[in-house]
């Protein structure tokens, strides 16, 4: 008797969880974008929140919750409820945090349910097109003879944007003066005002001024070149070796979430994301969609938070 109403429990619950999978969503879905609005984050987020209204039937909200390196919008989303309606959309700076800042406001590896990579991207070199520089070996030529004399703009500290200068940085032997700004339109404004001399400005939100001939791109961040920007050189082919960086965006929700609307979410996200006119979209702003299992993604984001905080160590950067 007792055997049998543990497999009628079993039964229930899993039937219960069932159910609750297949009713998500039966009401608005809320989603935190970590960055400032006209960020690559926010243009990565938008676009998918958008379709998965469309799939769903149900408002997919987005919202900017900017600051810290992004760490202001994943404590929201960490003090959430673990049902799937608030949701996180980050860039790889929940990964860089754990290494930037001492006392982070959550645990990145316990307190967030890793759901689905969404695309990942070039950062862009870039220099008002009035600058002087007008290749890599310019800006680090000058760098070399004036130490300190070169300001480089980032979107905050822990930002995908952050520690790809800390790359460039390094592998160039280089001194500048860093300058951390809320958000990417903060600081491509600051370049074409005259008050910062650099940028990894993400390709997507970079590439309308690039394109309007008001900022010089030097270099890309990736391995290869980018089919958006096919005559920009990577950093290797402009002069500078293993500063290679790519900038990528994930889908997460806080820890607990019921692992069958996990998988929905992840299977609906990764729909989206093979949808024609969604990855079109996505091309046309320099990225390449990515598709992983939650399990996969999980491994993969983990790996990810211990290679950044070999470079960061690497690079001498004490956390904050």
């Amino acid at each position: 008797m007792k055997l049998s109403k543990t497999i009628l429990g079993a039964a229930l619950s899993a039937f219960a969880a069932l159910a609750t999978a297949q009713s998500y969503p039966n009401k608005p879905v809320h989603v935190v974008i970590s960055f400032t609005p006209g960020s690559a984050t926010d243009f990565v987020g938008r676009i998918l929140a958008q379709k998965l209204s469309e799939m769903w039937g149900q408002p997919v909200v987005p919202e900017n919750r900017a600051g810290a390196g992004g760490s202001v919008g994943s404590a929201v989303v960490a003090k959430a409820a673990p049902d799937g309606y608030t949701l996180l959309i980050n860039s790889n700076a929940h990964c860089v945090n754990p290494a930037i800042y001492a006392k982070l406001p959550y645990e990145t590896t316990k307190d967030f349910t890793d759901i689905a990579p969404l695309a990942e991207q070039p950062n862009v070199l870039v220099v008002d097109a009035k600058s002087g520089y007008k290749t890599l070996m310019d800006l680090v030529g000058y760098a070399k003879a004036n130490p300190g004399k070169i300001n480089f703009g980032h979107a905050g500290v822990g930002s995908g944007t952050h520690l790809n200068t800390v790359k460039l940085v390094t592998a160039a032997g280089i001194r500048v003066e860093v300058v951390p700004f809320k958000g990417t339109p903060e600081v491509v404004q600051a370049i074409l005002s005259g008050s910062v001399d650099c940028y990894w400005v993400p390709i997507s939100a970079g590439i309308s001024n690039i394109r309007a001939g008001r900022l010089r791109a030097l270099a890309v961040s990736t391995a290869k070149r980018n089919p958006q920007l096919p005559d920009v050189p990577t950093t290797a082919e402009a002069g500078v070796k293993g500063a290679d960086f790519g900038l990528w965006f994930g889908l997460w929700g806080p820890a607990g979430m019921p692992a069958d609307v996990v998988n929905k979410i992840s299977a609906d996200v990764r729909k989206a994301l093979a949808d024609p006119g969604v990855r079109e979209k996505l091309i046309n702003l320099g990225n390449t969609p990515m598709d992983m299992s939650p399990g996969e993604f999980a491994r993969f984001v983990r790996s990810e938070i211990d290679d950044y905080a070999r470079i960061t160590k690497a690079a001498g950067i004490q956390p904050q």
